[in-house]
């Protein structure tokens, strides 16, 4: 889980959007403070940038880096610092920003905020080195005693809450070693290098440490673990509240967990910190005190002014890693003997699980977190223990929800036993398929959930309606209005599990009945309606099938459609959180307009003039900073113009794209130089022009000296990134020139990702990743596959004939986690509808049944056909991620003309 998402839910119910976008309507939190209320001073301007509100005067002329100063803030006091702080900068000229609004302020300092930018509410910058110590010396004394949370990523000021770092002032940026961009500072050469903004201090190698600074590091280092009686042997999990870690006693040589608070950081939702929520723990496993399903208290200390909880370690793996390990569903046709047998265990650990909630109710506590990654499971899968009781409460005090798993927020109305007696609902379904995360969206995808569950596993059907009834209870509602949210828990916390048995959850908001008004600011949208919840039992949730084509198409394009807010100048279509990282996010072509466009088009939806307009404004002027890529930036935006016929602008845009520095680029098609030289080598097939053709072959060669110069050192395979990007722009390069060594760099390129590969269960051949093995398009052995395809259509290798057999087989699993293009069903769908291997999974209802299984992830939106984005707690229109990119993979399978991911048509049949 990218435990980011979860900000990007609250300012809107069925998309993911900016957190700064949250207005004064979602209970007071977006309301800004009194100082973000006021106009810029004479002689000053103000800019809003993302999440800040920065005030600058006009005649200031500041450096392009060097040291700034942080002043961090709990949420009680930041009005009051704001205050003061702006009435110290104000009458001296010195330029500063915020956050402007307590809601900003506590998603800043949530539990599963990044932990780099945790505590940073405001920002000063000194003109220079001696200012720096003179700011910092005034603010220090005028914030003397104002509590707030450590800044992780600085070097505090003596003991109160103002704190430095060496950085950038300007907007800059520079493509770091992996040839993503990143914000950037000048090195003693004068080039540029990402400015890193890490969870600990890092001083740059060409600076020098001021004089009046040293003191402050030398503090820094004076808290050490010496002195307790505990080593600590290995981090299990970090969060912004602190981190888990595995040791052992060194008076008994036991094994123990330490569970570490840092105060003021890791806000839940009433506000509460991490050490708060630790005392709640600790006071919660007293009182459970010799249940064997909870883990025991060892001991509780100080280190420093943060709080450590000492427990024992509770041996075995978390629930949610049996879903990997045993369930029949990750297989191509599971025997009824499996599906029986896993039926079976899966009500039995239900059973366990609803004894232990049972006896902590008894014992006057509620758990408050239930969740598939807070249920360990005992080796010999006989017994379970429940983990992390931070949310813990007294069942008479009826508490609401504060922290929560995406897949078991429970409902708004739902309090003390309740809560958990929910997440016991949504455990009977998640169980046997984990997609409870769409409740998030609508709660009356729960009955839909059970008909796929009763279709599949020989479970008792009162099983699954009971859970519907309780989820449903108070009738369907969609997710929580915007101040009304728990925190997020990706299961982590108590890290008393294995690392390599906890791969990242998802998140989700809260859930609550009724409705919000219509956000006037969030630009006009093409319809004012809202995703109406349903619960239409066990027929007809959906308004149309996937398979049902071209019903399923045209309901896809509408929903897309109804989506558009052609008055934002961010976005058109909602789509993934990316949107909002980069300029022209919202238009490129993986995450943006131009993807949802190529979709559209291709799918004979008809040209959408709006829309294109909409586009071409977007990239009037790029921004500094905008992407170079194909998927993440400007080579796909030109890429798509010229398709729809805006031929002119797009050659523009390429001549940007032309006269950057392309030497630090990575090689790789999603941002790098194999994505570019395929949209210039379209383009100089499109327009004519010989000097793109070259251009392209300028990128071939960058892209072989690249890819040869890291081997198998590269870090990552596949399509979008790893050597089959770069092998697709050499073979098409083959196909224009002739020249065979451009076919055999792309074998080579090939073979280097297969070589990153294993073969896994019944043989399917999926990337490995370390921890975890992958078959998707974008990241995963699929992707290789499209390309073995095309390459086998002008050679022929064994082990390449061989692979993309076996790749097939990893396109068979009856169930994936996520229904996107490149990290879920759809991608499957693409690629089989593509491949011209033969054999066990290629036929035609083969192919019919990856289709039906997007249903599954599937959600109405405004009566149409949609789907829902990454880690699926809100919908997304674009391609990479949501509804866009299933309406090409379905128009792949289904559609009478050829419908093509780019550079990858379908092949000539024969091959």
């Amino acid at each position: 889980m990218n435990k980011g998402y979860a900000v990007f839910c609250d300012a809107d119910r069925r998309f993911y959007d900016a957190p700064h976008r949250l207005t004064a309507d979602g209970g007071g939190l977006g309301r800004p403070y009194e100082a973000a209320r006021r106009d810029a001073p004479a002689g000053w301007q103000r800019h809003r940038s993302g999440d800040w509100l920065a005030y600058r005067p006009l005649d200031a002329e500041l450096p392009p880096q060097g040291w700034k100063i942080h002043v961090s803030a709990c949420l009680d006091n930041a009005e009051k610092v704001l205050a003061q702080v702006w009435d110290y900068c104000v009458p001296r000229e010195i330029a500063f920003k915020f956050m402007p609004s307590r809601y900003l302020l506590h998603t800043r300092n949530a539990k599963y905020a990044d932990r780099a930018g945790s505590g940073k509410f405001i920002t000063v910058y000194p003109a220079d080195d001696a200012q720096c110590r003179t700011i910092a010396e005034d603010l220090d004394a005028l914030l003397a005693g104002e509590p707030g949370p450590y800044i992780l990523s600085d070097l505090r000021w003596g003991s109160g809450p103002v704190y430095v770092r060496y950085g950038s002032f300007t907007e800059r940026h520079c493509l770091s070693d992996e040839g993503e961009l990143r914000p950037a500072v000048e090195d003693a050469d004068g080039r540029l290098v990402p400015d890193r903004r890490e969870p600990a201090f890092h001083l740059p190698p060409w600076v020098t440490l001021p004089d009046f600074l040293r003191p402050h590091l030398a503090a820094r280092s004076a808290t050490t673990t010496t002195g307790i009686p505990y080593t600590i042997e290995r981090a299990l999990h970090f969060s912004n509240g602190g981190g888990v870690y595995a040791g052992r006693d060194d008076r008994t040589g036991r094994t123990i967990v330490l569970k570490e608070a840092r105060p003021h950081a890791g806000l839940a939702a009433d506000g509460a910190d991490a050490v708060t929520r630790l005392e709640r723990e600790k006071a919660a496993l007293e009182r459970l005190a010799g249940l064997a399903c909870t883990p025991e208290v060892l001991d509780w200390f100080s280190l420093g002014d943060h709080r450590f909880l000492v427990l024992d370690f509770v041996e075995g793996r978390a629930l949610n890693s049996f879903f990997a390990r045993r369930h029949p569903l990750i297989e191509q046709d599971p025997s009824p003997e499996a599906l029986a047998a896993y039926t079976a265990w899966a009500l039995r650990i239900h059973g366990l699980v609803t004894e232990a909630v049972e006896a902590v109710h008894a014992r006057g506590v509620t758990f408050n977190d239930l969740h598939l990654f807070n249920i360990m499971v005992s080796e010999d899968e006989s017994s379970v223990v429940l983990l992390d009781f931070e949310a813990a409460a007294d069942v008479n005090e009826e508490r609401r929800q504060v922290i929560a798993n995406p897949g078991f927020v429970a409902p708004a109305d739902r309090r003390g036993k309740d809560v958990d007696r929910y997440a016991l609902a949504c455990l009977r379904i998640a169980l046997f398929l984990p997609l409870t995360s769409l409740l998030a969206v609508d709660r009356g995808k729960a009955a839909h959930l059970a008909d796929i569950v009763a279709a599949n596993f020989p479970v008792d059907r009162a099983f699954l309606d009971e859970a519907v009834a309780e989820i449903t209870r108070g009738g369907p509602a969609m997710s929580a209005s915007p101040g009304r949210r728990a925190s997020y828990s990706s299961g982590g916390a108590s890290g008393r599990r294995r690392a390599s048995d906890s791969p990242p959850g998802r998140q989700a908001p809260d859930s609550s009945p009724g409705r919000r008004a219509p956000d006037s600011s969030l630009g006009r949208r093409a319809t004012d309606s809202f995703l109406e919840p349903c619960d239409l039992g066990r027929t007809g949730y959906l308004p149309v099938e996937p398979g049902d084509w071209p019903h399923s198409r045209d309901s896809m394009a509408a929903a897309i459609r109804a989506s558009a807010t052609f008055g934002r100048d961010d976005r058109c279509f909602p789509g993934d959180i990316a949107q909002f990282a980069v300029p022209a996010g919202g238009a490129c072509f993986a995450y943006g307009a131009a993807g949802v466009l190529h979709a559209l088009a291709e799918t004979g939806c008809g040209r959408w003039p709006e829309a294109e307009e909409w586009l071409l404004r977007a990239v009037r002027t790029p921004a500094p900073g905008t992407p170079l890529g194909f998927y993440d930036g400007l080579a796909g935006i030109a890429w798509t113009l010229d398709r729809l016929g805006h031929t002119a602008r797009a050659l523009e845009l390429m001549d940007v794209v032309q006269a950057q520095d392309w030497s630090g680029m990575a090689p790789d098609l999603h941002s790098g130089l194999a994505g570019i030289g395929l949209a210039l080598d379209a383009l100089g097939a499109s327009t004519g022009d010989g000097s793109l053709h070259r251009a392209a072959l300028r990128c071939g060669r960058l892209v072989a000296e690249k890819t040869a110069a890291t081997g198998k050192a590269a870090r990552r395979a596949g399509l979008l990134y790893g050597g089959s990007g770069a092998a697709l722009l050499q073979l098409r390069l083959y196909e224009r020139t002739g020249d065979t060594h451009l076919l055999g760099l792309a074998a080579d390129a090939l073979r280097r990702d297969l070589d990153r590969c294993v073969r896994g269960a019944g043989g399917a051949l999926q990337v490995d990743e370390g921890w975890r093995t992958m078959p998707y398009l974008g990241a995963g052995s699929v992707g290789i596959g499209m390309v073995l395809d095309d390459w086998l259509g002008h050679g022929g290798d064994e082990r390449f004939t061989r692979a993309r057999s076996e790749i097939v087989q990893a396109a068979q699993a009856k169930f994936y986690a996520q229904p996107g293009l490149f990290r879920g069903a759809a991608g499957m769908v693409l690629h089989l509808s593509r491949t011209h291997a033969t054999g066990p999974g290629t036929s035609a209802a083969d192919l019919a049944r990856q289709i039906d299984v997007l249903a599954w992830h599937a959600l109405p939106y405004e009566g149409h056909l949609a789907f829902p984005g990454e880690q699926m707690m809100r919908l997304s229109m674009d391609l990479a991620t949501g509804t866009a990119g299933c309406l090409l993979a379905l128009g792949a399978a289904l559609h009478d003309a050829p419908v093509r991911l780019p550079f990858l048509p379908p092949p000539p049949s024969g091959r």
